[in-house]
This record gives structure tokens, sequence and C-alpha cells, in this order.
């Protein structure tokens, strides 16, 4: 499936990983990028070292291009440097300005994503010299930085940008979702949720367990699980903690229900009510209470499939919902 996308990073299939944080990990960004899709490890919060470490471990498991996610909405020199000291294939910003970044990118041999919420960011983005624009639609799991739905978005930005590569994000879980967004003039698309329900992302079984159970209408758009990121809206899995702050009528940060006890623990240390944290598998303590990120496409995760399975299905799926189209069904 050649793309615009596929052809400016040297990937097969126009699929990425989204970099969900607790849960893009070397084991799953090799094994989609191993499969011609573009894996992605979410390193925001890791120490410089660590980062190293990941990056070394992933081009350990495979020797297809990969990328590197850095969230600007928090101090990133360090770790940006030790991604081109590595020369990593591919690195995308999130939540911040990408333009004071890109040149060193570009001068490391890096190709440069950034996620955006409007066609003017759009422009923004590619002004500043961003190869590959990431429309995020507010359908989308995790922190989401706008309101536009995906397929509005997606369009718009596509019309803005053009001919830069544009991935549609939010909402995208299979092949006939990647047939929508080609349909829309993208040249690819940007998975998250759908990679929750793999064996190799980090999350907790119980966590796992409620996204295959979800319904379509399951998500919670707020901005509430706001302890270590404060006033950056988001999408979870409904849960206990969101319907006792809803019955204690919304109250405002540092008067909601349950304000900073600890309801879980992991090797980091406590995890208060209302923290911005990934249940990994090492959490234990009432999971369900957690910040349980899932998009709006969390229905149709049904199963835990390989990853390098699910890219296969979803190319395959994409084939053949274009070819019907094609022929007139």
């Amino acid at each position: 499936m050649r793309t615009t996308f596929t052809e400016r990073v040297g990937v097969t299939l126009p699929i990425v990983q989204a970099p969900m944080g607790g849960v893009g990990g070397p084991e799953l960004a090799a094994a989609v990028s191993n499969a011609g899709g573009l894996g992605m490890l979410a390193l925001s919060w890791h120490p410089p070292e660590a980062v190293r470490a990941a990056i070394r471990q992933t081009r350990a498991l495979t020797d297809k291009p990969f990328g590197v996610n850095l969230v600007l909405a928090f101090p990133q020199a360090e770790r940006l440097a030790v991604c081109l000291e590595e020369k990593v294939p591919a690195v995308s910003f999130f939540w911040g300005d990408p333009a004071p970044h890109v040149a060193a990118c570009h001068a490391a041999g890096a190709i440069v994503l950034c996620t955006v919420a409007s066609a003017a960011q759009a422009r923004a983005a590619t002004a500043a010299g961003v190869d590959v624009v990431v429309a995020q639609g507010w359908e989308a799991g995790g922190h989401v930085l706008g309101e536009v739905a995906t397929l509005p978005l997606t369009r718009a930005v596509v019309e803005a940008v053009s001919p830069a590569p544009v991935l549609a994000a939010g909402g995208i879980v299979d092949g006939r979702g990647l047939a929508a967004a080609l349909a829309l003039g993208a040249a690819g698309v940007w998975i998250g949720t759908r990679f929750l329900g793999t064996p190799e992302a980090g999350i907790h079984p119980d966590y796992q367990q409620r996204l295959l159970a979800a319904a379509e209408t399951a998500t919670f758009h707020s901005s509430l699980f706001d302890v270590g990121w404060p006033d950056a809206p988001h999408r979870v899995l409904r849960n206990s903690t969101v319907e006792a702050w809803e019955a204690a009528g919304r109250p405002t940060s540092g008067s909601r229900p349950g304000e900073g006890e600890p309801v879980a623990t992991s090797a980091r240390g406590p995890i208060p009510r209302y923290a911005s944290a990934t249940p990994g598998r090492d959490a234990a303590g009432d999971i369900e209470a957690l910040s349980l990120w899932s998009g709006q496409g969390v229905a149709l995760v049904a199963e835990v499939r390989p990853a390098a399975d699910l890219v296969a299905e979803i190319a395959d799926e994409a084939r053949a919902v274009l070819k019907a189209l094609a022929a007139g069904l």
C-alpha cells in the first residue's frame, strides 16, 4: 500500500502505532515495524539513559524504521538530544510548538511528525518544516488536543497542507477506518486503542479486559485525571472515579471526592486518585479507578491479538474495501 507517507518514511504500510505513554515500548514498536507499519516509542517521561536503552532495545528487535514521541508540554531537550544521538529514524511531537526542534531533527536525519488539532496548526507545522502531520480527532483516546471530529478535521488538514502527508487519528481501529482515511485524502492512519488489545502492550490485565468489554458509548472526555498533567483534556473509559466525581456535582480540582488518596501502587510508587498514569502490568490496587485511556473505537476491540497480526489484518481489510469500492459495490 504505497502512499506519500510510506514513501517519505520508508515503510510498506500506512499504519502507525500511536505512542501511548506507559504502553508504547520496544516490544510493541518493533512488532509493528517488523509487520510493515511504523512502531512508536513513548519516551516523554523516561530519564535520558532510559530513553537511550529503549531505542537500542528496539533497534535490537527490528531493522525497520521506527519512531519516538515527545510531549512538548514538558521539558524534552535532554531526551531529544539522546534520540538524535541514537539516530532514530522518526521523531514525533505532541502538545507544543515543534518549530524550535525541526532543524536539529533534520540535521540528524530524522523525519519529523507533529500532531495537530486544526488546519491552522497544520499549516504552522508544515511552515516550520514538519514532514508528516497527524490530524487528531476528538474521538481519540488518551490526551486530546482539540474538539473537532476525525472526519472533518482530516479533510480540513489535507486541504490545508497538501501535498504534505497527513495521518488520520482518532476512532480508527481497523481496515475500514484506514480505507475511509485514504478516501478523505489522508496518507495513512495513527492507531492507538486497538493496539492496547495486544500481548505486547504493557498494560494491566484488568485494564485490557475492560477495554475488550467496552461499548462505543463507554468513554468520557474531560480534564479529570490531571495529577501530573494539569489542564490537559483526555478521553478515558468511564469508571468509579468518574461516577463519584459526577455524583458530587463535578467539583473543581482540590475539592473532588477522594482527592489525594492513593488507589494503587506501582514500581514508581503510589498512584493517587485522578493521576494521569497508565495502569501498567506491575500496578496493584484499585485498577478500575485509574485513568483507563480509550478512544471511541473501543467497541471494535473484541480480542487480544498479536500486534503483527493486527497490522496485516488492517492492511488486508483496507485493500478489500478499496477494491470493492473501485468495483462499484
